[in-house]
């Protein structure tokens, strides 16, 4: 039996009515129990009890990043540590993460949002589930496990990475749902390829990729090369994790967004307004229901859009378009957050480089790779060497020891920070492209 939820169906005007009683108690509760909310409804001259419909959210104020990263860690939990049954943590934009906790409630919730999502792709109770998200602080692989345990799956919990034993388990287990990452997915098959193993000789009928952006061109392609097929996913940790929406088998055409548990909007990201579905702009999510850390108008910074139209699968939930960039600098390599600023941080420690640098990111094979070029100063140069420095010293820069060290270093401390292996590479004094206006820091060069 299908797992499906009621309110997958309901009527525009009905899922209008819950979620508008479901956001009256959101507020209530989090005026009462969270120090900032207080504070910034006071500031904007708003009362709970003045909000009755959720035509109302547009009277209430936002809530960013930076507003988590303040109140770093514990802040905006709305309920006491004795009430917390588990903490996930985000990346944050100095390295700082930002924490998540979810109360019991908050984890049925979280499931019941994965059961959706994994019934819509296609998986049943007669399922074996390779589940090849990160487990740990990353919300990705306990998220997946717990929605596919949910309808009755069997879920093998490998984890990422380890790619020859994922492919043993496939074999000798008769995995029919992979949960990875897109890019994961296409890398897995090269080693099958290399080791002449067809991947119709699998039991695999159904991908399900997140934790990255993707394109339409790398769903045709993992489905002719896998002949699987292959579901989009989308969630952020700070809203509860994957979950938040899903492509259907049926239709593959938009992401259904459990919008009874996180109401979702899209604003203009310049000036905050309102648009309509259909319009384009970045997606803002409200938790209806989170006990833990319960987040009004949160600006996910993701540029979409919504269709409110029923699907052919028969869901009445809106659908979000696949993400097509962010209204920020952030940058999603294999699954990790990563914003420029973290790798500037590191190098801001260093009085052998100087504070000008190049994120170089590209997808070489399968996978994502980031580099980072970044200058040397010439005292640093002179401290080991009295050569003359020249305009063409790209050579000279790699064949020192110190040069080496300086290279290790640098990679470790960034691995430190943003949990990404980065290649480095040391450019002399004045070899970075300089900008007066806003420094360009990124060349993103994946396909699109």
């Amino acid at each position: 039996m299908k797992h499906w939820s009621k309110e997958e169906s309901l009527s525009r005007k009905g899922m209008k009515k819950l979620q508008g009683e479901r956001l009256a108690k959101v507020c209530e509760r989090a005026y009462a129990s969270v120090p900032f909310y207080k504070k910034v409804f006071d500031k904007a001259k708003i009362r709970p009890a003045q909000i009755k419909s959720i035509d109302d959210i547009v009277r209430l104020p936002f809530t960013t990043k930076l507003d988590l990263r303040d109140n770093y860690p514990f802040g905006m939990f709305a309920v006491p540590m004795k009430d917390i049954v588990r903490i996930h943590a985000s990346s944050g934009t100095t390295g700082q993460p930002t924490a998540v906790g979810y109360t019991r409630y908050d984890l049925e919730i979280w499931a019941e949002a994965m059961a959706r999502t994994m019934t819509a792709a296609g998986t049943t109770a007669n399922d074996i589930v390779q589940n090849a998200y990160g487990y740990g602080l990353f919300t990705g692989g306990l998220g997946a496990h717990y929605g596919a345990e949910k309808i009755g799956a069997a879920v093998i919990p490998i984890s990422g990475g380890n790619t020859q034993k994922q492919i043993m388990l496939m074999k000798d287990f008769g995995t029919t749902v992979l949960c990875s990452t897109p890019s994961f997915c296409l890398y897995i098959y090269d080693v099958m390829k290399q080791e002449k193993i067809n991947p119709q000789s699998l039991k695999l009928k159904i991908g399900i990729f997140g934790a990255e952006p993707w394109t339409d061109a790398m769903r045709k392609e993992i489905e002719k090369r896998m002949h699987i097929k292959a579901i989009d996913i989308f969630g952020l940790s700070e809203i509860t994790g994957p979950g938040v929406s899903f492509e259907c088998a049926e239709a593959q055409n938009g992401l259904h967004v459990n919008e009874d548990f996180f109401y979702p909007e899209i604003i203009d990201p310049d000036t905050a307004e309102v648009l309509p579905f259909g319009e384009e702009g970045e997606l803002v999510l409200t938790t209806l229901l989170k006990e833990g850390i319960p987040l009004i108008r949160y600006r996910v910074k993701d540029i979409t859009s919504l269709n409110p139209e029923k699907c052919i699968c028969g869901r009445t939930l809106v659908r979000m378009s696949r993400v097509r960039g962010r209204s920020d600098d952030m940058l999603i390599i294999r699954g990790v957050n990563v914003f420029p600023s973290q790798v500037e941080s590191v190098l801001l420690k260093s009085k052998a480089v100087a504070p000008h640098y190049m994120i170089f990111v590209d997808r070489k094979g399968r996978m994502d790779e980031m580099a980072v070029h970044v200058e040397v100063t010439t005292a640093f140069i002179k401290s080991f060497t009295q050569k003359v420095l020249s305009d063409d010293l790209t050579n000279f820069i790699g064949e020192f020891e110190e040069m080496k060290k300086l290279k290790k270093e640098i990679k470790e401390r960034i691995k430190d920070v943003i949990g990404v292996t980065t290649d480095i590479k040391l450019v002399p004094p004045n070899t970075i492209a300089r900008s007066e206006g806003k420094a360009k820091r990124v060349t993103d060069n994946r396909p699109r």
